[in-house]
């Protein structure tokens, strides 16, 4: 990485050295709309650079024991930790989240992750059967499809997706991709590396619902859903964007949302009471504004957020990305609002009567990443969540990660799913071995 006091220019990371690229493109400060840095233009010839590296690393690292690996592993993880508050003020600075957020979430996640694979690579075990009566005996082993990290196991080449993108998931020897992203996004790699039959895991948008009951513990559940749908600016693709309340409860619970949404303070991404910071682009922003205006001509209610309330920033946060979390009420179900992913701090909360109605309506949409159910019913819960079209469900709960399981979603919210033993067979490939004695 290299740069100067005002323009930080990164390099991509090949080979285990920083190299400089032939064009840039620039990078802007969400909060403040300017260009803050440059980043590589990247195309076919640093991509073809990136898998030589690979592929002259990948004999050494494979052969490497469980335990040499797992230490590496756990060495980055402290690296990490040592470096949380330049790592978090980075990410603040090039997403637009708060820096509390980073501090707290997103570098502590990374570590954690880190060192949950570094232990569960040295507990997997291969499956063993015996034929005695042909004299036989069956067992697999695995062997790693791609590479993990002294020089060029692990290479960075930044770029948009029409170049360095298409170049990455069409090249004959990248043998899978896993992709976190857009639908659209998604169908072009899946296009472009079906020649070359690759292995695919996708984990994409969401449209997901909160299912509040009248015995929901409004205490807990206010909070938790209004966390649920404006964290991180509702740029993450867990954020709820549905809220369903049975009617009984349906005025107590708006009242009561509403009242916890304004306490939410949007600001610059360096101030610690902040909620919310900017969104990650000017284009994202007109994008997630363009859905109010729908709604609105659709005769939707805006009960708080854009258009309504006053956004007050310093001078020099004018030109960010900044929206108030926004709170739609009186929209049809048919709205693209309640079904498009917007990915912004915005809501729609409608009521439902009956069980049944509350599912199928839950289910009508193209999605099914993740979805939340609020009751004190055991027997309802279990009832709802087994219907629900949905490949996570947290009842009384919000984004309660346990690695060891799996996460991914259902329908057009992706294909795979990722976790401890889902990603150990999507990144190696299974070998059976028969020895006749």
């Amino acid at each position: 990485m290299a740069g100067t006091k005002t323009l930080l220019v990164l390099e991509n990371f090949i080979g285990g050295k920083f190299l400089p690229c032939n064009s840039y493109l620039d990078s802007y400060d969400p909060s403040t709309g300017e260009v803050y840095s440059r980043v590589p233009d990247s195309g076919k010839e640093e991509v073809e650079a990136a898998v030589e590296a690979a592929r002259a690393a990948f004999p050494g690292w494979s052969a490497r024991s469980p335990q040499e690996r797992s230490q590496v592993l756990h060495r980055l993880a402290d690296l990490l930790e040592q470096s949380l508050e330049e790592l978090a003020q980075a990410e603040s600075k090039d997403q637009g989240k708060t820096i509390t957020l980073a501090r707290t979430m997103d570098i502590p996640r990374s570590v954690q992750n880190f060192r949950f694979f570094a232990s569960s690579i040295l507990h997997h075990t291969s499956e063993c059967t015996q034929m005695d009566h042909m004299g036989c005996l069956h067992y697999t082993v695995r062997a790693p499809v791609g590479i993990g990290v002294p020089p060029g196991v692990v290479n960075i080449v930044f770029g948009t997706g029409p170049r360095v993108g298409e170049a990455l998931v069409s090249h004959p020897e990248v043998p899978l991709i896993s992709f976190t992203g857009s639908q659209p996004t998604a169908e072009r790699i899946t296009q472009l590396s079906a020649p070359h039959c690759k292995r695919l895991s996708l984990e994409l948008g969401g449209k997901n619902p909160a299912i509040i009951f009248e015995d929901a513990n409004l205490e807990e559940c206010v909070p938790t859903t209004v966390r649920s749908s404006f964290a991180n600016q509702g740029e993450i693709c867990l954020c709820t964007s549905r809220i369903f309340v049975q009617k009984s409860i349906y005025s107590e619970f708006l009242k009561r949302f509403l009242e916890a949404t304004r306490l939410w303070k949007v600001g610059i991404p360096s101030d610690p009471s902040a909620s919310m910071g900017a969104l990650i682009s000017k284009a994202h922003l007109e994008k997630v504004r363009s859905y109010i205006k729908k709604a609105r001509a659709e005769g939707a209610q805006i009960l708080c957020g854009e258009g309504v309330d006053k956004l007050s920033l310093p001078p020099r946060n004018q030109g960010g990305y900044f929206m108030l979390p926004t709170v739609i009420t009186d929209i049809k179900d048919e709205s693209c609002c309640m079904k498009e992913e917007i990915f912004g701090p915005v809501t729609c909360v409608v009521p439902f009567d009956s069980e049944e109605e509350v599912i199928k309506r839950a289910n009508s949409v193209k999605y099914g990443l993740a979805a939340t159910v609020w009751s004190s019913n055991v027997g309802r819960v279990h009832r709802v969540a087994k219907k629900l079209q949905s490949g996570l469900v947290w009842t009384n709960c919000w984004l309660i990660r346990e690695l060891n399981l799996p996460f991914g979603g259902m329908k057009s919210s992706g294909v795979g799913r990722e976790g401890a033993k889902d990603s150990y067979e999507f990144f190696t490939e299974v070998k059976t071995i028969t020895i006749k004695h």
